[in-house]
């Protein structure tokens, strides 16, 4: 008997057997079918596409804040002019055959430490550390001009910069861990971070500690005592890199032992013309200072043939009896009246007591 419909009644018996209809997927169908289930794994590929993309950009967006993204920048795009240098006498540097030695290993094997950059108030790359590399890749281009040379692997630092402090420490550190610097040279740091508007804090000698916080504090306290030296004396000290630990240690304890003597030291230093000359000047004062507190009486310094000095353009020779000084002035058209009053002036000075302030003006 044939099954009930859905109307209630039963099929029409026809005698005939009855069939079932197939209802198989025609050709059409089957494109259909597949163009909707390749059309859902496509959309599920590209939610799953969407959603790594973001993690991704997300990861390297957090990268680049830490400074860990690597860019090749041009050599012309990182200015220098923000942070003042961790070294002093740069020229000095730039021309030194530790310089030469770093552009033969970066035209050997390329640059092998990236330097390390960051964005000032407008946008612009400013170097925070690796001066010395992104000078020899400079002069390489220069000599070459070979492109090679004229980019720069670069770790962008992308923090704001809140803390300015924080800037002078990420540029000292790389040096201070390779106990690349003087104490003159880490002295100045402080000074320059103590005159930098932009920092709260205006006292160096109190600087020294946050710049310097990885340091021994015996190391911390040397670098106090060349800020000290460093900001008496100014740029009559002429070569302060060449000052030894344990000499400008000295130094500055006489300077604050006998400070009417600082004077006397700064005028001595400025007319000195060779590194010797300004170590014995140095030395000198130590001396002086010893010889003061045990009462001793000043013995004779060994006297020399000669010795020459500049004093800005002037050349200055002096020998026993004679003072020869050289110039591009024409003496003949100085007045003689005030010749003499210069020469006057010269002999006052040349007689001054080295514990009299006061200072003749030729």
């Amino acid at each position: 008997m044939a099954d009930r419909n859905k109307f209630g009644f039963d099929a029409l018996d026809t005698g005939l057997p009855s069939k079932r209809r197939e209802r198989s997927v025609g050709p059409m169908g089957a494109a259909v079918r597949e163009a909707a289930q390749s059309l859902q794994e496509t959309t599920e590929a590209k939610v799953e596409m969407r959603r790594r993309n973001a993690e991704d950009a997300k990861a390297f967006r957090e990268a680049e804040a830490e400074g860990l993204v690597l860019r090749r920048l041009s050599i012309g795009d990182i200015r220098t002019d923000d942070l003042p240098r961790d070294r002093l006498e740069l020229e000095a540097v730039a021309s030194s055959d530790e310089m030469e030695e770093l552009k033969a290993s970066i035209r050997a094997r390329g640059q092998r430490e990236p330097i390390e950059v960051f964005a000032d108030a407008q946008g612009r790359y400013q170097l925070k550390k690796g001066w010395r590399r992104l000078t020899a890749l400079k002069q390489l281009y220069l000599e070459t001009d070979d492109p090679a040379f004229a980019g720069v692997v670069a770790r962008i630092d992308g923090a704001a910069a809140e803390d300015r402090v924080a800037r002078y420490v990420d540029m000292v550190e790389e040096n201070v861990i390779r106990e690349d610097l003087t104490f003159a040279e880490m002295a100045q740091v402080a000074l320059a971070a103590a005159a930098d508007p932009s920092v709260p804090e205006t006292d160096a000698d109190a600087l020294v500690a946050r710049l310097y916080g990885s340091l021994h504090k015996m190391k911390r306290s040397y670098i106090r005592s060349f800020v000290y030296l460093l900001s008496e004396l100014g740029p009559a000290l002429q070569w302060p890199r060449s000052v030894t630990r344990n000499l400008g240690v000295e130094v500055a304890r006489a300077m604050k032992a006998q400070p009417g003597r600082i004077a006397s030291l700064r005028r001595a230093l400025a007319a000195v013309g060779a590194q010797e000359d300004q170590a014995q000047v140095l030395a000198d004062f130590i001396a002086d200072r010893r010889r003061s507190d045990s009462g001793e009486a000043r013995p004779k310094r060994e006297r020399r043939e000669k010795y020459e000095f500049h004093v800005g353009t002037t050349k200055v020779t002096a020998r026993r009896g004679e003072c020869r000084i050289v110039s591009g002035d024409d003496f003949a058209d100085i007045p003689k009246d005030r010749l003499m009053r210069a020469i006057r002036a010269f002999e006052a000075a040349l007689r001054e007591e080295e514990g009299n302030p006061r200072v003749t003006s030729l």
